[in-house]
């Protein structure tokens, strides 16, 4: 009797339609920016990651325009084979004085960062210890490395205390590794207590700044500035494809560890190089977070503004919104039908929110990004909507 053995993929899908898992993307024109057009309809756009509005910049277009004439379309092979171009290495200096490290190393994506990075310092005989809210990236990569993982509450100080008391002396190396910012909740993790913990305990400790890079601290070097831990031996990770408007990915620190990784991260050594477009981009982007305070200034603007408005407004609603120290305000949401319900609502009223729910996070959620380009009206209108939709 003959078995179709891909016949489980059907069966699958049709689970993840009954339980509202199913996911589909929606083709988005024109330039990327606080308003977005579907379909010829405009959107106010609270569902990006482009926190600073530089992604539709023109000065990183022209700049992107200008790599791509001098370097062509792609990097054509590995960094270590064809792929390295002098705007490669400015844009990893450029990484480094931002953060005030000794060095940097930009990967093709912040994904491949995490994978690369924590796979090639802890293996077999190793520990892991890891926030149960970190990004997939990090989680994947720990699988990877072949370490032993365990998970610590969420931003529970006590929690990874108790592990390294329980679990460091047994491992030759350990690495903790937590996100700075939470990129579904908005929260900040406890930074200065875990790097504490650490230092006495002999650990490595890896921070995501994904969405910490060019929104936090006083010169949008992230969360590592923003807790006044710049100058500690610490390893951060960060990407380019949120507040900096490109593509990439990094990992910054000293000098001997940035060395390391170019000889032992396998997701730097055997993959094409950043695009010079990419590339540029980037390097245009951190110079803007370097001379245009004024444009984080105007982010955290709109985010007091509408969390005020929140309060002020529909107080049951603001009430639900998760703690947040960041750009990201969530609100939660009984359970995925309402949240698909409510995304749906409000797009239908032209705004486009982050409607998320499991399996990508435990309870279903309204996740609202708020960028320096968003005007008041833009604030005005989402909580309109939310107030027309939710009914707490």
């Amino acid at each position: 009797m003959s078995i179709n053995p891909y016949g489980w993929i059907g069966e699958s899908l049709g689970t993840i339609h009954r339980v509202n898992w199913y996911r589909s993307v929606q083709e988005i024109t024109g330039r990327p920016g606080a308003v977005v057009r579907i379909d010829g309809q405009e959107f106010i756009n609270f569902a990006s990651n482009d926190y600073l509005g530089l992604a539709g910049d023109n000065r990183l277009i022209l700049a992107a325009i200008e790599a791509t004439q001098r370097y062509g379309t792609g990097a054509t092979g590995s960094r270590l084979i064809t792929g390295h171009r002098p705007i490669h290495r400015e844009l990893e200096r450029a990484i480094a004085a931002l953060k005030q490290t000794e060095d940097a190393i930009v990967f093709s994506s912040g994904y491949l960062a995490n994978l690369g990075a924590v796979s090639a310092l802890v293996g077999k005989r190793d520990l892991i210890l890891a926030d149960q809210y970190n990004h997939a990236s990090l989680k994947n990569g720990a699988v990877l490395s072949g370490a032993t993982v365990l998970e610590y509450e969420h931003g529970n100080v006590e929690g990874l205390k108790f592990l390294l008391d329980s679990h460091r002396n047994a491992y030759r190396r350990c690495l903790i590794l937590t996100d700075t910012v939470f990129s579904m909740d908005g929260d900040l993790c406890p930074l200065p207590e875990v790097l504490e913990l650490a230092e006495t305990y002999g650990c490595m400790l890896l921070v995501d700044e994904a969405h910490g890079t060019g929104v936090l601290g006083e010169t949008g070097a992230g969360a590592v500035e923003y807790f006044g831990c710049t100058g500690r031996e610490l390893i951060q990770m960060g990407t380019l494809s949120k507040a900096l408007g490109s593509l990439g990915g990094y990992v910054a620190g000293t000098a001997e560890l940035i060395d390391f990784l170019r000889n032992r991260a396998g997701t730097w050594i055997y993959t094409t190089g950043l695009s010079p477009a990419d590339t540029a981009a980037g390097l245009g982007a951190i110079a803007i977070v370097n001379q245009e305070p004024q444009i984080r200034a105007k982010l955290w603007q709109n985010v007091k503004y509408l969390k005020q408005l929140l309060a002020e407004s529909v107080p049951s609603v603001a009430s639900r919104l998760l703690p947040s120290e960041s750009p990201i305000l969530c609100l939660q949401v009984p359970d995925a039908q309402t949240v698909l319900a409510v995304g749906e609502g409000l797009k239908a009223a032209g705004i486009l929110v982050g409607a998320v729910r499991p399996p990508t996070v435990p309870t279903s959620r309204i996740r609202v990004t708020v960028m320096a380009t968003h005007e008041k009206a833009h604030c005005e209108r989402l909580v309109e909507g939310l107030k027309s939709l939710l009914k707490f």
